[in-house]
């Protein structure tokens, strides 16, 4: 668990940032360079790359490199470690919230 746990902080770590999280909605809609990536955030490339490194070592994107060109793309996968986190809360918070529901609704000579 904890190792599961180490991976899923490091995915929210990398959620985190607005610029990533802005490369990865540019990234649904297909591969991009990182240059085609970098002209859209208002920052140098070698700031821009840190970004791009963590989005890459966190797994949710892919980079290839083909000549001068590094390629980036979304790793769909890894976003199913979120998903399942989330079904996992959601799931807590409805049972916690129908047990509130039940005791306040449930007449006192029920309980």
């Amino acid at each position: 668990m904890a190792q599961y746990s180490a991976v899923l902080d490091g995915v929210f770590v990398a959620l985190a940032d607005p610029t990533r999280r802005a490369v990865l909605r540019r990234l649904g809609r297909g591969p991009a360079s990182v240059g085609d990536l970098a002209g859209e955030a208002p920052m140098t490339l070698p700031s821009f790359m840190k970004h791009v490194r963590v989005l890459e070592s966190n797994g949710l994107i892919r980079t290839a490199k083909s000549g001068r060109v590094r390629t980036c793309e979304l790793n769909r996968e890894r976003f199913a470690l979120v998903e399942d986190w989330l079904a996992e809360q959601r799931s807590i918070w409805t049972d916690r919230t129908d047990r509130l529901e039940r005791f306040v609704t449930t007449p006192e000579e029920k309980q």
